[in-house]
């Protein structure tokens, strides 16, 4: 039987699913906004979603918020402003909470970031995924490298000094040093964190349909290696397999995430992890995927829940804690999943001998040989039922 002892920390995700347009390599839970977007009605929506769902998080305090997409950016100041006042008076909100916000360079200019900042917003990320119109043309994004330039200045200039660049590679057509140079061009703007991470095909996708011809594994090897010494120069440490920060500037949010804390998801399509310590379970449960669904006054906001098992609970735990480069403390297991840490042991053994984590008996943490080859260690703890 799970046993929790400690108070989980929490997160709120608030999902806004339109864009301007999909991207062919995007699978996450986006709309296009071809006929306008119902603002007002999507912000009543999401406050009310978060309302009916209190009784499972009461008397808990937020440590992060996270605007998430689609493309949040293509909302006004205003209805941010209006969300957070409402998740303020429903939820328990400490002083110094991460807010983040994710934009879009196409779909944004300083008075607009001007007016997030003002809403509460305290950390941006800024999906510029590649600073060549080229590579921008082969992806399908809407912005310029012009765009993008500008947009990381205004928001510097609104005051967001903590912000996040997201970049990829291993694009179509991409060589090492195109990789490279995309690289060092985004760190010359010096923000404190960058997510940077290679392009994967995924299905439902219009790459999936129609692949594009990437780089080969070596190219991607080297860019890879050589990309993180790039990085280690300008002072960010890689804390996750795709993220590097300066110290104290890692990502409250998606630390959470990757350390098997809870999290609240509302939204069309959000998810949601919650610990449920009077119950001694852990759930999961997901809202109505599509905004006319979600919209819809007459449909509950959930629109699925499920009770993990005991070999759900272990195999999504290592999922994310050994994407985390130092690892995390061997307790952290019992505190976050209820479990002794005996159920991992014969595993654990395996891995070790395998060279696939280190040998410290108090640390969960990958060998070189582990980040390498990190699919295959995660999928050991994939224990059949």
């Amino acid at each position: 039987m799970q046993k929790f002892t400690v108070t989980i920390p929490l997160s709120l995700y608030i999902h806004i699913p339109w864009c301007v347009r999909k991207c062919p390599y995007c699978d996450f839970n986006s709309h296009e906004s071809r006929n306008g977007i119902p603002e007002d009605l999507y912000v009543d929506a999401l406050l009310k979603d978060l309302n009916e769902q209190l009784p499972r998080i009461w008397g808990r305090r937020l440590v992060s918020i996270f605007f998430g997409g689609g493309t949040p950016s293509l909302f006004s100041a205003q209805a941010i402003d209006k969300i957070l006042t409402g998740v303020n008076t429903l939820m328990n909100i400490g002083p110094d909470i991460e807010i983040t916000l994710e934009a879009n360079p196409g779909t944004v200019d300083e008075s607009r970031f001007i007016g997030f900042r003002q809403a509460g917003v305290n950390r941006l990320s800024l999906g510029i995924q590649s600073l060549q119109d080229e590579k921008l043309q082969r992806l399908g994004r809407i912005h310029h490298r012009d765009h993008a330039l500008r947009a990381i200045d205004a928001a510097q200039k609104a005051g967001f000094d903590n912000m996040n660049l997201d970049l990829m590679h291993g694009l179509p057509g991409q060589s090492i040093a195109d990789a490279l140079h995309d690289l060092k061009d985004a760190l010359a703007w010096n923000t404190p964190h960058l997510s940077w991470y290679q392009l994967t095909i995924e299905p439902n996708t219009v790459f999936y349909s129609k692949p594009p011809r990437l780089p080969e594994d070596e190219t991607l090897w080297d860019i890879q290696e050589e990309g993180k010494k790039i990085i280690a120069e300008q002072g960010l440490e890689q804390y996750e397999v795709s993220a590097y920060a300066k110290s104290g500037k890692e990502c409250v949010h998606n630390l959470n995430y990757w350390e098997f804390g809870d999290y609240l998801g509302i939204g069309a399509g959000a998810h949601s992890k919650i610990t449920d310590v009077d119950k001694q379970v852990i759930t999961r449960h997901w809202q109505m995927r599509t905004p006319k669904d979600y919209l819809d006054e007459s449909k509950a906001f959930v629109a699925k829940e499920t009770i993990l098992s005991e070999q759900d609970v272990i195999f999504e735990f290592m999922l994310n804690a050994l994407r985390l480069t130092n690892g995390v403390p061997l307790n952290l297991f019992t505190q976050r999943t209820g479990l002794e840490t005996v159920v991992l042991e014969p595993i654990l053994t395996q891995a070790k001998a395998k060279k696939l984590l280190v040998e410290d008996p108090t640390l969960l943490k990958p060998t070189e040989l582990g980040r390498r080859f990190l699919n295959d260690l995660m999928g050991m703890f994939l224990i059949k039922q």
